[in-house]
């Protein structure tokens, strides 16, 4: 049951005239204008303000995104492409993966400021919500301290979005007027800026019940206890203001643990159900944005943010082949004669034909469009088509290779997908916060405090989850390549701490998560300038990218902003 899915439109109508962008940007999306908050600050309408909240973090869009951050944490890593129809289709994107975007004021990026103002349009709405419900009284409004909870936790997940794309950016909090907004700098140090975020997630923490019955899509106090975690994870790994990380902070690592301890929540027993409509909001999904059908709008609240990535080359879906597996990726699903990653030379050669793919982890087939195996776990779709995935459904074979990407897709004959024109949206939620991904934090944390042989078990149950989520594939079709298993014991910190980071890339692989780990972890440019130097002897279109370090690990404030602000913002190093 989805019941925050269902937005109130018909009280919002009036409400969210005053929501609607302006012409300059975010500091001038402010609340009012039709209805005041004097307007609507009653009880009967607190919880509408809420809900609205909740619809501003899933507004999302393909060229602003703000739940599956394809493009920013993936397609900026080593594990996908662009894709499309080569390097001049949607040729921002181009910009981002070969690291030439050094103007702040480049006419041609439009996407990273486009999707910082849907992020402050979210944070003013819940700044609103919060603004309003304040001043009620608890004998008023008797779930007062619930709704603020979730509001704060809201606000604290945009800024943190924020954080992760941008490093320096302005917190704004509720009640200050339109001045006093243009009076807050972006140059607060990152140690008090994660700890000001943190507060929001703190407070909601604290005031958030277990669970939120019959309310799947309200954050809880498990949500909360998994952001917590996963923030002092990137706070604990300090930062000196040219992105590199030059300390790891116990005191920090020790949070991550016990935060993680407080999360409920168990692995989906197949790791496919984390990507099948049907099984929103499981025991595996800690926080997702909820998305819907056939509910009284035109086209649904579905999500578009990857409506560009459906396979090309099939009347099944029709457009337009972006967010493409790497071959860098595709090798890392090799395994050895014992069923293990191969961390140091798994791409020493390439899976490219039918007859390379001869053992490899089950993910792959979770993951990865292969020419020769079943698609979504189909070989047919009703009498519409074969779904075994072709070459030729790959739109541009020669610049970006023959693999397609599977994880955001569903079977075009689910009720949750929608085609318009030729983009493709499904009612399918989108996890911010996995439990696979709270298991690794804390196994992350752990093997940086030297207690690796606490991680062993953890990072083991991710894998054993794995090798028990083949039944789909098999019964589609798929020939028995797999293998995969445990890992026996850790001898080292360092051991385990290359298993902890490969199992994160097979385990979130093309989520949207690559690149921030890398930059979490200091790593990006040795990482990515690796990849590089290999992977353009694949494909010429990479040929003169370069990964800058101390410039590219973070987005160029908006110049439009800095401007706005009459240079009260400080631009990032490098732009």
């Amino acid at each position: 049951m989805k019941t925050i899915r269902t937005i109130y439109y018909t009280f919002l109508a009036g409400a969210l005239l005053t929501f609607v962008s302006c012409s300059k940007d975010y500091l001038e999306y402010d609340p009012k204008g039709q209805v005041s908050e004097e307007d609507i600050a009653t009880a009967e309408n607190a919880d509408g303000l809420v809900t609205a909240a909740y619809a501003g973090i899933a507004n999302d869009e393909m060229i602003g995104p703000l739940t599956h951050l394809w493009v920013y944490g993936s397609v900026r890593s080593d594990d996908a492409y662009k894709g499309g129809g080569g390097r001049g289709d949607v040729p921002v994107v181009d910009h981002y993966e070969q690291y030439n975007l050094t103007r702040a004021d480049d006419d041609d990026d439009w996407m990273a400021p486009r999707t910082w103002t849907n992020f402050y349009k979210a944070i003013s709405r819940a700044n609103f919500a919060l603004s309003v419900i304040k001043d009620l009284s608890e004998e008023e409004f008797p779930q007062k301290a619930i709704r603020m909870a979730e509001l704060r936790f809201l606000r604290g997940h945009s800024h943190f979005m924020l954080k992760l794309l941008f490093k320096k950016i302005p917190y704004i909090a509720e009640g200050l007027s339109e001045e006093e907004v243009l009076e807050i700098s972006n140059d607060m140090s990152n140690e008090d800026l994660w700890n000001t975020i943190a507060e929001d997630f703190l407070f909601a923490f604290e005031n958030l019940p277990e669970t939120q019955e019959n309310q799947p899509g309200r954050a809880d106090k498990s949500a909360a206890a998994a952001y917590l975690a996963k923030l002092r994870l990137y706070q604990a790994y300090e930062q000196d203001e040219n992105h590199q990380v030059v300390n790891i902070n116990a005191s920090r690592l020790e949070e991550v643990i016990t935060y993680a301890n407080a999360v409920s929540g168990s692995l989906e027993p197949d790791f496919a159900n984390n990507f099948l409509d049907g099984h929103d909001n499981g025991s595996e999904s800690i926080w997702a944005a909820q998305f819907s059908i056939n509910d009284g709008t035109e086209v649904g609240r579905v999500s578009f943010a990857t409506g560009l990535n459906s396979p090309h080359g099939t009347a099944l879906y029709g457009c337009c082949g972006f967010h493409l597996p790497s071959q860098n990726m595709v090798n890392a699903f090799k395994t050895d004669g014992d069923g293990l990653p191969l961390l140091d030379n798994f791409n020493a050669s390439d899976m490219a034909d039918t007859e390379d793919f001869t053992s490899v982890d089950p993910r792959l087939d979770h993951t990865i469009g292969v020419p020769g195996r079943p698609f979504k776990y189909r070989n047919k779709v009703k009498e519409d088509g074969d779904m075994i995935y072709s070459a030729s459904w790959a739109r541009d074979p020669g610049v970006y290779g023959i693999f397609g990407n599977m994880k955001e897709q569903q079977a075009p004959d689910c009720s949750c997908y929608v085609k318009e024109g030729p983009f493709v949206g499904t009612s399918k939620n989108v996890d911010f916060i996995r439990y696979a991904d709270v298991l690794l934090f804390k196994a992350e944390a752990l093997i940086q405090l030297n207690r690796y042989n606490e991680a062993l078990p953890i990072i083991n149950q991710i894998r054993e989850r794995a090798a028990a989520s083949i039944s789909r594939p098999l019964e589609a079709g798929a020939s028995d390549i797999y293998n995969i298993e445990s890992y026996p014991s850790f001898s080292s910190k360092e051991e385990a701490l290359k298993a902890l980071k490969f199992e994160r890339r097979l385990e979130f692989a093309m989520e949207g998560h690559r690149f921030f780990d890398l930059v979490r972890w200091g790593e990006a440019a040795e990482v990515l300038n690796a990849y590089l130097e290999e992977e353009k002897t694949k494909r010429d279109f990479l040929a003169n990218a370069q990964f800058t370090a101390g410039r590219d690990e973070y987005y160029p404030i908006p110049q439009r902003e800095i401007d706005f602000t009459g240079g009260l913002y400080k631009q990032n190093p490098g732009y």
